[in-house]
């Protein structure tokens, strides 16, 4: 059992975004409750020892307490509801405080290396203490218990801030860790590795850093959303009678429990349009109320029953076929001449194939042309907006 299931009650009753900001909230104050009192007894231990690592991490437990603050009030933010000037609400403020925190971390990193630098230098001996050494033991597990609970509860609530608040407590009982052994070697060997341990649990806390605020600024660049919301999205849509593909999937992230979603489904162009605007209507209902966010779909008629039609589509996928299977195509039309016809769509081109839009597009029309040069293309160049892996 979590430790917040003890203080917050009726957690039943509490709608999602409620829930995510009791707990983002209680963990906040507990975090910087913590990591205070690490602060105070690290800096006690740092001067019976004279280790600079030590103090060093006293400090660092301090800027924790501003990173659990920072949390804190991310977390506050989010929850405001949506008003007239930010009409998809304030969540995106959660990935802001999960991004500072992250800056802070690459920040200690830096002090921490640029003091071992120094005392590298100008060492100086480090006095064993059998109180020091017990409370950097039980600092140890007080961290790896925060780090536990911030990466639980993180994946419990969808927060890139609180996992980027466990990312931080898990360097710190790592350099804790080998500050602690330092002091040990030290004491036993007279072998003086303080500064160059410090140097090494730098470079970690730096490293955690910089993947951490990767994993923050991801969601506010707009990246792509997971694979199994997408599938979830297109199983959703293909279970309606009329969708016939889906394509142009747009996922729009405004916070956690925010997103907005569009998409282009293809229907029967002979079907009756009041019956497919129902069941479209139907199927953004059900996605609102179970994958909690705001869905917008727009429709594509396409003949579905012309033989010729279908046997054009699948040449025109077997020829592009040939160029890279990725590539996908959707809005496939047919317009007969006298002296030729026009194949009209859209292909849908992955990021890595480095040619021009001029450039497929000529490629594509003269595969189509080595099958039959009564063919003419009319060709739209879309990227993918989602990495669903399925072709259409």
């Amino acid at each position: 059992m979590l430790l917040a299931d003890l203080f917050i009650k009726n957690q039943q009753s509490l709608s999602s975004e409620k829930k995510r900001e009791k707990y983002g909230v209680f963990y906040g104050i507990l975090g910087i409750f913590l990591n205070i009192l690490l602060c105070i007894i690290k800096f006690i231990a740092g001067m019976l020892t004279g280790a600079i690592s030590v103090t060093a991490d006293a400090f660092n437990n301090l800027s924790d307490a501003g990173s659990s603050l920072i949390s804190l009030f991310g977390f506050r933010l989010a929850s405001k509801k949506a008003d007239e000037d930010h009409p998809f609400g304030h969540g995106r403020f959660e990935y802001i405080s999960g991004f500072i925190i992250s800056l802070l971390i690459v920040l200690v990193g830096f002090e921490l290396g640029k003091s071992s630098v120094e005392k590298i230098f100008d060492p100086t001996a480090v006095e064993f203490s059998t109180v020091s050494v017990i409370i950097l033991a039980v600092s140890i597990l007080i961290k790896l218990y925060m780090a536990y609970y911030n990466f639980r509860v993180g994946k419990k609530i969808s927060s890139s801030a609180m996992k980027a608040t466990a990312v931080d407590s898990l360097t710190d009982s790592v350099s804790t860790t080998v500050v602690l052994i330092c002091i040990l070697i030290s004491h036993f060997t007279s072998v003086q590795i303080d500064a160059y341990c410090g140097l090494a649990v730098s470079a970690f806390i730096l490293y955690s850093g910089i993947r951490s605020a990767k994993e923050t600024i991801d969601p506010l660049l707009g990246q792509t959303p997971t694979r199994e919301f997408v599938e979830s999205i297109e199983a959703m849509a293909r279970r309606c009678e009329y969708v016939c593909g889906v394509h142009d999937l747009v996922v729009h992230d405004y916070g956690p429990g925010r997103r907005m979603i569009s998409l282009h489904v293809e229907v029967p162009a002979d079907a009756d349009i009041l019956a497919v605007h129902d069941a479209i209507d139907n199927i953004e209902r059900e996605m609102r109320s179970t994958l909690m966010c705001d869905a917008v779909i727009h429709m594509d008629p396409i003949e579905t029953g012309d033989s010729l039609v279908a046997e054009a589509r699948e040449m025109v996928l077997s020829r592009i076929n040939k160029i890279d299977s990725r590539i996908t195509i959707h809005d496939f039309r047919m317009v007969r001449g006298n002296t030729h016809t026009n194949l009209i769509f859209d292909a849908v081109i992955p990021y890595d194939i480095k040619m021009s839009d001029k450039e497929i597009k000529d490629l594509i029309s003269d595969k189509i042309s080595e099958y039959d040069d009564h063919y003419r293309t009319v060709i739209e160049i879309d990227r993918p907006f989602v990495n669903s892996g399925e072709k259409r």
